[in-house]
């Protein structure tokens, strides 16, 4: 039966449980070009069910002296870099009391290197490596130089046949990669996403070392693929939805701004969903605009 409490990604499962910290290890090593050898050294921190919005990351761990923050995205997303900013900054919080770290001290204290990186598999066409800044959010004409923050996430494309040598590199990050790309081909095929995935799961050679884990969680890895596929069909279904709307805004309002300001309204919303797993909620702001109107206020969005 399925544990209606796990609301992992497909990526989270395979690399961000304990008892295959070989193959985080694995993972690390591969996008560091480092050869660490001992899968006991990582411990993992990954935010679970964060008092502040529920937010939820989905692989952090330290090993020596750096704090990797893992995100797996289906769907391009410009915003990594404030998420990881937000995200680094439980986890800096959540170290400095299991340290009993005094940050108001004398003295300084040291901390783990916050390592940040997206791992996109979505269809869209993007380069192997793409650097995402925080100032890239800026406002237009913002001189960046007077900031005193900047934030910059490294997104991999790790589709299949994408960068060969990170592939080459981590045996399950490769084997993932071609799982996914025969669930999209039996898709294709116009099987729906359960039997896809329970033929992808049955045509994969043998010899593949992620292949046990799927078999023996079969039920489990049917249900965070589908939901998955729930996400990036609620982001299309919001691409529509928030094109209508923005028009409809627009033409009230009479100005272009006015058909952006709902665009950009309605993609945060689903943003923010997505972010925290509810899909049901995102699936339904995107098509409902009532539901809109509760969300919009459950998280304080340009109220009306």
């Amino acid at each position: 039966m399925i544990n209606d409490k796990h609301k992992d990604r497909l990526f989270t499962f395979l690399f961000g449980r304990e008892e295959h910290k070989d193959w985080t290890l694995s993972l690390y090593n591969a996008v560091n070009r480092t050869n660490y050898t001992e899968p006991d050294e990582i411990e993992i921190v990954t935010i679970e069910n964060a008092v502040y919005m529920g937010m939820k990351n989905d692989l952090a761990f330290i090993l020596h002296c750096h704090m990797s923050l893992y995100e797996h995205q289906s769907t391009f997303n410009p915003n990594m870099p404030l998420r990881g900013l937000m995200y680094a900054g439980m986890l800096y919080d959540k170290y400095i009391h299991r340290h009993k770290l005094n940050i108001y001290g004398s003295k300084i204290i040291r901390v783990p290197i916050p390592k940040l990186m997206t791992f996109y598999n979505g269809t869209d066409e993007t380069e192997d490596r793409v650097l995402l800044c925080l100032s890239d959010a800026f406002p237009d004409g913002a001189d960046i130089r007077e900031s005193d923050i900047e934030v910059t996430v490294t997104m991999l494309n790790i589709n299949h046949g994408r960068n060969r040598e990170l592939m080459n590199a981590c045996r399950p990050l490769a084997e993932y990669a071609w799982f996914i790309e025969e669930i999209r081909k039996n898709q294709a095929g116009k099987m729906d996403i359960e039997t896809a995935v329970d033929k992808a799961i049955d045509d994969m050679p043998d010899a593949y070392v992620i292949k046990t884990i799927l078999i023996a969680n079969r039920a489990e890895v049917k249900q965070m693929c589908i939901t998955e596929y729930d996400e990036a069909e609620t982001m299309r279904m919001f691409r529509e939805e928030a094109h209508l709307e923005g028009k409809l805004e627009g033409r009230k309002e009479g100005r272009l701004e006015g058909r952006l300001e709902g665009e950009d309204k309605l993609g945060q919303l689903i943003d923010i969903l997505l972010a925290n797993k509810r899909t049901d909620d995102a699936r339904k702001a995107a098509v409902d605009k009532n539901v809109r109107k509760k969300l919009y206020k459950e998280f304080h969005i340009m109220p009306d």
